[in-house]
Parts: structure tokens; C-alpha cells; sequence
């Protein structure tokens, strides 16, 4: 399957995302990543800028460049107009015979998913990581990963390295109890599009 996948952080964008997406899809993944805020050509008759209009322009763009799907993921940020932005562009698209697409929001960002498993994070830090509670409730989860990554005296990762160590073993089942909110609707979406 040939996806494009479009996220906003920089650690998103480095692998991590994509090493998810291609668990949930469990199949053969030829991905590219971009950048959700790099320009594209405006949707003829839609003006302005919201996220639903944001999703939709970048299905356009990757039916353009002939992908067989698109991911799109941004975070919430505080700011629930983008996960009622990008609900409406994944219920816009169903109604028509666009592209098949898989849109979702972070709560509050995609650092809180790496934060669901402590497991995961122990053996990546090379560490005992105790549960952190309720990753989507955590105000700032970016720094938090990095507290606990400056914790781990033997742990010489980059961010961006430690999110791929993560996303590649954290399991999924846990990720989808402990962000509820944002990463289990995401999830669910991703998995249809292997169904189709």
C-alpha cells in the first residue's frame, strides 16, 4: 500500500508516526511523509483556512500524486476546533469518492502517545519508568519525555530517536486504552484502510 502520510512536528516526521502506521496496518507500507504546513494549491471555491479545509486540500494532493491512501495527523494543542476541523473532513470525505484516508488529532500532542507504555520506555531508556498517569491529561508531554530521556544517565537517544524506539515497541492494545481520546479513533482509522 502506498500511503501519504502528513504530520505537523518535526519528531512526527522523522519516522515515528510512520513506524506506527505501519504496525496498525500490519501489510506491505511504501509511505512519504510531509509537512502539513507546506503550501499547497487552494480547493477551487473553498476559501480561508480551517483544518477540515486543510485535511481535505491534502487528500486532493495525495490523489493528485497517485497514493492509495493519506494519513493525516495534527495535535490538539488546547485547540478543539482542529479535532472538530478534522472529524468533519473524515465524515465530508466518507460521503463522497475521494481517497481512502485516515485524519486524526493528537491529545494534546503526539508526544503523549509515546508516554502510554511504560514498558516500552523503560527498555528503550534502558531504565525502570514508572506509569505516568493519564497521558493526554499531561499539559506538556514533549517535556516530559525529555526529562525522563535526561534521566536515564546511559541514554544518549535524540528525541526524534527515542520516539521511533518507542512507536516501534510500545503495544498497541495499550496505546489504545490510555489515549482514548486521540490516538484510539486514529488507530481505528488507520486499521480500515488495510479493509479496503
Amino acid at each position: 500500500m502506498k500511503v501519504l502520510i502528513v504530520a505537523e512536528g518535526k519528531h512526527e516526521r522523522s519516522g515515528s508516526l510512520e513506524t506506527l502506521v505501519r504496525r496498525l496496518l500490519s501489510c506491505d507500507l511504501h509511505s512519504d511523509v510531509d509537512d502539513i504546513h507546506r503550501r499547497l494549491s487552494p480547493l477551487h471555491g473553498i476559501g480561508g483556512f480551517d483544518y477540515c479545509k486543510r485535511a481535505l486540500q491534502w487528500v486532493q494532493e495525495a490523489q493528485k500524486r497517485g497514493y492509495d491512501a493519506v494519513v493525516l495527523l495534527l495535535d490538539e494543542d488546547g485547540y478543539p476546533d482542529r479535532t472538530k476541523g478534522v472529524n468533519q473532513a473524515q465524515v465530508r470525505l466518507s460521503k463522497t469518492t475521494m481517497l481512502p484516508r485516515a485524519l486524526g488529532v493528537a491529545v494534546c500532542t503526539f508526544d503523549a502517545w509515546m508516554l502510554a507504555d511504560e514498558k516500552a520506555l523503560s527498555e528503550v531508556l534502558n531504565r525502570i519508568v514508572s506509569c505516568q498517569p493519564s497521558p493526554e491529561g499531561i499539559s506538556d508531554p514533549k517535556s516530559v519525555c525529555q526529562l525522563l530521556r535526561d534521566g536515564s544517565p546511559e541514554c544518549e537517544l535524540g528525541l526524534a530517536e527515542m520516539y521511533n524506539l518507542v512507536a516501534e515497541k510500545t503495544r498497541l492494545d495499550i496505546l489504545d486504552q490510555r489515549c482514548p481520546f486521540g490516538f484510539k479513533p486514529f488507530a481505528e482509522r488507520v486499521r480500515s484502510l488495510a479493509k479496503r
